[in-house]
């Protein structure tokens, strides 16, 4: 039998889908729904979903003003899965990077040596470090989390901690330090993601866009003698014909205030952010909401950070998603509203046309 999967040169990717943590889920985007608001029953059953229908990864986002804890959620939900990996957002403002690597090393444990984590560089809440600092901390924090989790005694004399100390009695699944995701736009976020991250990630952008972002950070992280390898976060809209796909697309914005909109963008923590304003770019230079064929700026309008969808039938999303591949990325995190209603849709009409598989480092 002819296989209908298509392949690329570069291998498999992972494909992930995103759990709504944040209070991130709706039927009408802006319009706040009881049943779908951030709840440790419902954030369950979306990954659970998720790894049913075959996802390598899943996406456990992480903010201080919304939403459940990250890692008490990632605790309770890593024993219930059986073959799914979980990405896990942490925020370095909030954390002590040593009691933050035992956490790693026990909730990858408790996955079976299934843990990922997306590093994100925030401030402590209720103070504000501007982005160099901020960022260089994250520098350190990565470097402490990676000599801890790779079972070496950490000797560490930097600007925010000065640590001497063992790495802790409990390891990771395979004695070493989980693949760190890691992203963001600016100068400073560029350099720390070349110094010290696994997996560069992106917000959505043109072709040209991606490929000169995974140019730069190559070009970075060799100059380090490392390498990187390339994520993509973005939202899906997917049906049987282009024409459904959009006006899926537009109803999920009929009941939309701008003004409701506007709160929604502002009320996020790094709705100042390099990657914001590029979001925020795309948007304002779409055509009928598109900046490229079958890329949907619309969804920023009623949030921050990833504020584009690919939006067609399944061949034009698959192409999309190839297209990026050939351009440098090898994992995509993908999400969709409702989450759950989405996450099916893409898994019966796309997923098993793509190689996917977890990415290997």
């Amino acid at each position: 039998m002819e296989s209908n999967i298509v392949t690329t040169t570069a291998g498999p990717c992972e494909i992930s889908w995103f759990s709504a943590l944040c209070d991130d889920d709706y039927e009408f985007l802006g319009v706040p729904d009881p049943a779908l608001r951030s709840s440790w029953e419902h954030c369950r059953d979306i990954v659970l979903q998720a790894e049913t229908a075959g996802y390598d990864n899943c996406l456990l986002p992480s903010g201080y003003a919304l939403g459940i804890d990250t890692t008490a959620f990632a605790a309770g939900i890593a024993p219930m899965l059986r073959r799914m990996r979980l990405l896990m957002a942490v925020r370095i403002g909030e954390s002590w990077p040593p009691q933050l690597a035992r956490q790693i090393a026990t909730i990858d444990r408790m996955l079976g040596g299934r843990l990922t984590v997306n590093i994100i560089s925030s401030d402590l809440p209720g103070e504000t470090l501007d982005s160099a600092p901020r960022y260089a901390r994250t520098v350190e924090a990565m470097h402490i989390l990676r000599t801890l989790l790779d079972g070496q005694p950490l000797d560490h004399d930097g600007d925010f901690w000065k640590l001497k100390l063992d790495p802790p009695r409990v390891t990771t699944a395979s004695g070493r330090c989980p693949p760190f995701y890691f992203g963001g736009l600016s100068e400073a976020a560029r350099e720390a993601a070349a110094t010290g991250a696994d997996v560069y990630l992106m917000w959505p952008d043109t072709m040209d866009g991606v490929r000169g972002i995974v140019s730069d950070l190559r070009a970075r992280a060799a100059r380090r003698g490392r390498t990187l390898r390339f994520g993509y976060r973005v939202h899906v809209v997917v049906r049987e014909t282009e024409a459904e796909a959009r006006v899926a697309a537009d109803r999920l914005l009929s009941k939309l205030d701008d003004a409701a909109g506007a709160a929604i963008r502002a009320r996020s923590l790094d709705s100042q952010s390099a990657g914001v304003r590029r979001q925020a770019e795309l948007r304002e230079g779409a055509d009928d909401g598109y900046v490229e064929a079958n890329l949907w700026t619309g969804i920023g309008r009623a949030r921050s950070g990833c504020g584009a969808a690919i939006v067609g039938d399944p061949d034009q999303v698959l192409a999309k998603l190839q297209a990026y591949r050939a351009a440098g990325i090898d994992a995509f995190i993908l999400s969709g509203y409702p989450h759950a209603a989405e996450a099916d849709l893409f898994a019966r009409h796309v997923l098993p046309l793509i190689d996917h598989a977890p990415l290997t480092l």
